[in-house]
């Protein structure tokens, strides 16, 4: 039932479609990877631009807002100048945490936005199908994560003990873009920031006001760049995009 809702909404005339703002959440230390990731150059492009140069390709989504480090938002702006990103509206000083930043973004979106599409800054293989997934789930239920189901094999541990093997079927891999109707992820975010709530992705906010989030199509090469190894897999496969597309 739910692929034909979402089949027809994505059938509808472009003009009836809710406008959407990508929130780009580009403000984290890349601690992990030692480097500033997002600058990491893919197959001669920045991560940045090429996450950008998605959203920008599909047609679903209507702005785009960076938000990045204060000491970064120059350099930004000058790079997403070079590579003529039309839909980039702002670029804007994120927090010092996710929630701050991706808050931040929400507050400057259009008036005109009725959901919003957050996505992260170093996901740059994600592809015009999830988007496209996400918002319309989004727009039918308020709230929609893409997800993969998890491959591994779970362990539960105390220390270095494994005491559990829970289901696998049960656990999902969460990404982004997730997808809220504006009013929404306002209220989850401001709430999550009042609290200091220890939620790891945007979603948790809103489960915080017990508001149920519904799951969308993911990809498995819709990866989060975090460490190096991240970047010699997104290098495989945008090889085997271009090698497609010859």
């Amino acid at each position: 039932m739910l692929k034909k809702i979402s089949a027809a909404i994505r059938n509808r005339n472009e003009a009836n479609r809710p406008f959407c703002t990508a929130v780009v959440a580009a403000g984290g230390s890349s601690s992990r990877m030692g480097a500033d990731k997002l600058m990491y150059k893919l197959r001669g492009i920045p991560v940045l631009v090429r996450t950008l140069q998605r959203l920008e390709a599909c047609s679903v989504i209507h702005e785009i807002i960076v938000a990045v480090r204060p000491e970064a938002i120059e350099e930004t702006v000058s790079l997403l100048a070079e590579y003529k990103i039309s839909k980039l509206t702002k670029v804007i000083a994120g927090g010092d945490s996710r929630l701050v930043t991706v808050y931040n973004g929400v507050m400057e979106a259009s008036r005109e936005a009725e959901i919003i599409a957050v996505h992260d800054g170093a996901r740059p293989l994600v592809s015009d199908l999830v988007i496209k997934n996400a918002v319309d789930m989004g727009s039918l239920f308020s709230c929609a994560v893409p997800c993969v189901p998890v491959k591994d094999t779970l362990k539960e541990a105390a220390g270095d003990k494994a005491v559990n093997t829970p289901d696998r079927s049960r656990f999902y891999l969460a990404q982004t873009p997730q997808v809220f109707e504006k009013s929404l992820i306002k209220c989850a975010l401001a709430n999550a920031i009042k609290k200091n709530l220890p939620v790891t992705d945007d979603a948790s906010a809103v489960e915080a006001l017990e508001f149920r989030v519904h799951i969308s199509r993911g990809d498995y090469r819709n990866i989060k760049l975090t460490t190096p190894e991240d970047l010699l897999i997104a290098e495989a496969f945008l090889a085997e995009e271009e090698k497609c597309c010859e």
